[in-house]
């Protein structure tokens, strides 16, 4: 296959504003995790793939497979579609009180 590139989990972004490794960014309609930090304009590592620990909304528990969106005001994962993008799918079940969820990041075009 001569025309294969890379599997593109991880490519080269640029961000609006200063960035910082392992802090969700949303890029357009992908959710990207920085894998370094890097300033405005400045490009960065970023991962668009794979099961990642976020920051998520409380109050509801999580059941495996639920899909998800990031919540772009408050900067975390919610199962909330309204005025949210979705992102993927919930990896792991997470108590209503839990702060951190494994969501399995899906890049949705």
């Amino acid at each position: 296959m001569n025309n294969f590139v890379q599997p593109g989990k991880t490519l080269d972004y640029v961000h609006t504003a200063v960035v910082a490794s392992g802090s969700p960014v949303l890029i357009g309609t992908v959710l990207v995790v920085p894998g370094a930090n890097a300033g405005v304009g400045v490009p960065f590592p970023g991962t668009i793939e794979g099961v990642f620990n976020l920051v998520c909304a409380t109050g509801t528990a999580w059941t495996m497979n639920t899909p998800v969106y990031w919540d772009d005001t408050n900067k975390r994962v919610t199962t909330t579609p309204t005025n949210n993008t979705k992102i993927g799918l919930v990896a792991a079940p997470k108590v209503a009180a839990a702060a951190i969820g494994a969501v399995k990041l899906i890049p949705i075009v």
